[in-house]
């Protein structure tokens, strides 16, 4: 009953984000013509005396609460536009559910800064602490699996429950990807396209194409005709720096909270997988290998496969993926 439950609401949402994006128009750099699944706040900052504005959404529960509370984490090419289903699944189980965007994504500030997952985690943790919320289970996915990790690293009394879900930073990408500075990512962000967007979508995060993906790569491309686009171009530079530079994977076994580790067996991405030829691309990139591997390095953590499933399982999986994700949570 959970399982059909569960689908027909994914159906529901993904219904309601293809209608919501139809319109291809121009995109601002802060999203403010794309519609999020639930209001959206801002918390105000001041970074490298720059001050910014951190999109939140605090969704209460929808039947009675349990006490508990979940942060997710978006990815790098993301923002809080994609968990509709999820935050929709937990509030209905009793869970508080804070979503994010993190500066530089989604409908937050987009300045010109250093980039650091240390600072990320630390503007996470100085926003639930102006929600007055304390413990929190951490779900990153992607480049929000680095930040996750990173945020349980630097305050694990404020962590339940870390999860994982098809993290990337699994590998040290330094140590077989050739290294591009951010002028250089500057100018691979400039050429981008909705056309190459969709092709790396396609090739990169889903085993088959459904058009229920569509609405990714309409907002993803949705902001290159903006005047500010440059600039949208340049905080995804820097960002591709601090992934490349602040490897997380020599740190798992310091982990100090339930960790589960959820991957897509099919999924193969690697950051920066344009720059190397195919030996080696076939190489790397093999969530079915990495999964093991960094579950065995993170003390008790427990390992979830998806059969079949590429870097998204949340979105593809959706019923199978919640099933699992509220065990872990338990």
């Amino acid at each position: 009953m959970y399982v059909m439950k569960t689908f027909l609401l994914s159906a529901l949402i993904c219904a309601t984000q293809l209608f919501a994006f139809a319109q291809k128009d121009t995109l601002s750099i802060t999203l403010e013509n794309v519609d999020y699944a639930y209001p959206v706040q801002y918390f105000a900052l001041k970074v490298e005396n720059q001050d910014v504005r951190m999109a939140y959404m605090d969704v209460k529960p929808k039947v009675e609460a349990n006490g508990k509370a979940v942060v997710l984490l978006h990815g790098k090419n993301f923002g809080g536009y994609y968990w509709g289903n999820v935050i929709e699944a937990l509030t209905e189980k009793g869970y508080r559910v804070i979503v994010l965007d993190q500066i530089g994504f989604g409908k937050s500030s987009k300045p010109i800064i250093h980039y650091s997952f240390h600072e990320m985690a630390k503007q996470t943790k100085m926003l639930l602490d102006s929600l007055s919320v304390d413990k929190v289970n951490v779900l990153g996915h992607s480049m929000g699996g680095m930040l996750a990790t990173r945020f349980a690293l630097m305050f694990p009394e404020r962590t339940s429950s870390l999860i994982l879900e098809d993290a990337i930073g699994l590998e040290d990408y330094r140590t077989f990807v050739p290294y591009q500075s951010a002028a250089e990512n500057y100018q691979s962000e400039l050429k981008k396209s909705a056309e190459s967007i969709k092709s790396y979508y396609q090739n990169s995060y889903f085993p088959e194409w459904r058009a229920d993906y569509d609405y990714l790569v309409d907002i993803a491309a949705g902001v290159i005709p903006s005047a500010d686009y440059p600039r949208w171009a340049m905080v995804s530079a820097l960002t591709s720096v601090m992934i490349y530079e602040q490897p997380v994977v020599y740190e798992f076994e310091n982990l100090k909270v339930p960790t589960t580790v959820m991957v897509g067996t099919k999924d193969h991405t690697i950051v920066g997988k344009a720059l190397l030829n195919k030996a080696e691309q076939a190489k790397h990139g093999l969530y079915k290998e990495l999964g093991k591997a960094t579950a065995s390095k993170i003390p008790h953590a427990k390992l979830v496969e998806f059969d079949g499933v590429g870097h998204i399982p949340h979105l593809q999986v959706f019923p199978q993926f919640m099933e699992e994700f509220l065990k872990a949570l338990r």
